[in-house]
């Protein structure tokens, strides 16, 4: 960085003693370009010395404190960039790992629903079949009965219409109980023969 300070203050002092190089030559009549003239060179050598430590005094120092500070401010500028690239791929990383973690959940969620959902309607068909079959006994049970009923009925109307037709037979009215009693008994000994 000095260096390239130095190669760019050179042309600059070249520059700024060429009028007063130009002046002393207007003074004198005109010599030529190739001769020596000593006082000339001498004041050019005492200007750009004088001007060489001006500058290195005065410009030099805070020009490269500026050329310093401005590259550490890059330097500086640079890290932070790579801290937050990397905190930002770290991140990234972080939410891709939340939202695949999120999708497995749902997934696992959706399997579970299925799987109870299943499950329920297995339990629904069992106890729909289970209640089918308690209806279809029940009917039965009360079929059964009503048949019992209805052979009794028919029974008693059997063992009424003997009595009404046997006591027109003899003519005579016996005892309602005891006749009964002796029909009941006649005709429950004819079913169990069957």
């Amino acid at each position: 960085m000095r260096s390239m300070i130095a190669r760019l203050a050179l042309p600059a002092m070249l520059l700024a003693l060429a009028p007063t190089a130009l002046f002393a030559q207007e003074a004198e009549a005109k010599p030529s370009l190739l001769a020596l003239q000593s006082g000339l060179m001498f004041w050019t050598l005492v200007v750009f010395l004088l001007l060489l430590f001006i500058l290195s005094k005065f410009a030099f120092g805070p020009i490269t404190k500026a050329v310093r500070s401005r590259e550490q401010a890059l330097e500086d500028a640079i890290a932070a960039a790579k801290r937050d690239r990397d905190d930002a791929a770290k991140l990234l990383e972080e939410h891709r790992k939340a939202i695949e973690a999120a999708r497995g959940e749902a997934q696992r969620l959706i399997a579970e629903g299925r799987a109870a959902a299943e499950a329920m309607r297995g339990q629904m068909l069992e106890q729909t079949h289970t209640q089918q079959q308690e209806l279809l006994e029940r009917a039965r049970r009360d079929i059964e009965a009503e048949k019992v009923n209805a052979i009794a009925e028919l029974r008693r109307e059997a063992v009424d219409l003997a009595i009404a037709g046997a006591s027109k037979v003899i003519e005579k009215n016996l005892d309602d109980a005891g006749n009964r009693k002796l029909v009941e008994s006649y005709l429950s000994t004819l079913s169990v023969a069957r």
